[in-house]
């Protein structure tokens, strides 16, 4: 079973744009994911332009890719380390708990993915 930090079963993150290492919505890593996409992120103007500074370009479509270049508001599979250094920097985008794998949780603590928890509906804040 994909679990998420929430010790939980794993949410979509988003199917439009379509995410995921296996681009099938779900924010889960297996061999070959070298960036470990864990993180279901929604993306913010801030966070966007600190990762184009970083040499990462989130919002120019890459179609060799499968990827449509992101805008504020989008949610999206993110590299954990690339979510730790937006932490560190002070411009971490929200996260959805209930869609970020658990394997996240080997980089970055849950306090900090909670700190940044999107007010998620179904989220689960608690630690059953």
């Amino acid at each position: 079973m994909r679990t998420n930090v929430l010790r939980k079963p794993l949410t979509c993150c988003c199917r439009k744009p379509m995410t995921g290492f296996y681009r099938d919505g779900y924010c889960r890593t297996g061999p070959g994911d070298v960036g470990l996409h864990t993180v279901c992120i929604e993306a913010t103007e801030e966070f966007l332009n600190f990762s184009y500074l970083s040499g990462n370009d989130l919002s120019t479509p890459a179609p060799e890719w499968d990827f449509p270049g992101l805008k504020p508001g989008d949610r999206w599979c993110l590299c954990v380390s690339r979510w730790k250094e937006a932490l560190d920097a002070g411009c971490a985008p929200p996260v959805s708990l209930s869609a970020t794998h658990e394997s996240a949780l080997e980089w970055v603590d849950l306090e900090d993915l909670r700190a940044h928890a999107l007010d998620d509906p179904g989220e689960v804040m608690d630690d059953e």
